[in-house]
């Protein structure tokens, strides 16, 4: 690739669970930490936010937990179509995505693992101060990857 992902950018894991409650419990008991707040999130479908070419709504419970130099995410899909659900209903609990902030390459970066052959149109978001990609790497890499400029 012409433009390679700097290593340095990682900055997130993503898991998708089934009952967000149990995991964000288990995750708080492991690192004898408080349990991280869940949020519920809307994702509006517009073109702001679009699934697989398209512009879906859906809600997202989300809990954070803030590691060292990046994030633990676990997302429970929470109605209407996604991305997550549908890594949900193919494989149960998992690692749906690790993330990586590019800065200005993003743009780039998407271009040259779209012309590699990887499926770039998975998912879109954009949000105040930033934007991110879901590209569709499973396949190949095993995981997904969120392409974005930053956090």
């Amino acid at each position: 690739m012409n433009t390679p992902v700097d290593k340095k950018g990682f900055a997130q894991i993503c898991i998708v669970v089934a009952d967000i409650e149990a995991a964000a419990k288990g995750w708080a008991d492991l690192f004898g930490i408080e349990m991280p707040q869940i949020q519920k999130r809307h994702l509006e479908g517009n073109e702001q936010y679009t699934y697989r070419g398209k512009p879906v709504s859906c809600d997202l419970l989300v809990a954070d937990i803030e590691m060292p130099g990046f994030v633990i995410e676990l997302h429970q899909p929470a109605g209407g179509e996604s991305s997550f659900q549908e890594f949900l209903d193919k494989h149960g609990n998992g690692v749906h995505h690790i993330g990586f902030e590019v800065g200005g390459k993003r743009d780039t970066i998407i271009e040259g693992l779209a012309a590699e052959g990887y499926n770039t149109n998975r998912t879109l978001g954009i949000y105040p101060g930033s934007s991110w990609t879901i590209v569709d790497a499973e396949d190949r890499l095993g995981v997904n990857l969120n392409i974005k400029p930053v956090r």
